[in-house]
C-alpha cells in the first residue's frame, strides 16, 4: 500500500500558472496510468488557457467559486462540482470568489509539462 500525505508534497507552479501539490503521481509513488493533484487559484486569478494532448482530466471543486471554460462551453462552478475535460480540449478556470479556489485534478495519463500546450 502507498499512502502519501498532502503536507509531504511541495507546491509547484504548473505550465498553466496554477499552484499544485502532487498527491500521487509517478514522482512520489508507483502510479503509472494516472495522477492526482490539488490545485489552488487565488482570488482574481485564472489558469492560462491550455490543453493536454493525450491526458483526460477531471477537476473536482473542494472550495471557492469559479468559472470554467472547456472548449466552447463555460459555466460557474462551486464545491462538489466535477468537470470532465477530454484530451486535446482547450480549458481554463478562473477564481470568481474572494477566497482561494481549490480543486483536485485527476489526469490519465499522468500530468506532465510536456503534455501541456498553452493557447
Amino acid at each position: 500500500m502507498e499512502c502519501i500525505n498532502r503536507n509531504d508534497s511541495a507546491a509547484f507552479t504548473t505550465k498553466d500558472g496554477s499552484t499544485v501539490r502532487s498527491l500521487i503521481d509517478r514522482a512520489n509513488s508507483s502510479a503509472v496510468n494516472q495522477s492526482l493533484a490539488e490545485a489552488t487559484v487565488p482570488p482574481g486569478g485564472a489558469t492560462e488557457p491550455h490543453r493536454h494532448t493525450t491526458s483526460e482530466e477531471i477537476y473536482y471543486i473542494l472550495s471557492g467559486t469559479g468559472r470554467i471554460t472547456v472548449g466552447d462551453e463555460s459555466r460557474d462552478v462551486q464545491p462538489l462540482d466535477a468537470i470532465l475535460i477530454p484530451p486535446n480540449t482547450r480549458h481554463t478556470i478562473a477564481n470568481t470568489g474572494e477566497a482561494d479556489l481549490v480543486f483536485l485534478c485527476c489526469c490519465s495519463l499522468p500530468y506532465s509539462h510536456g503534455d501541456t500546450v498553452l493557447e
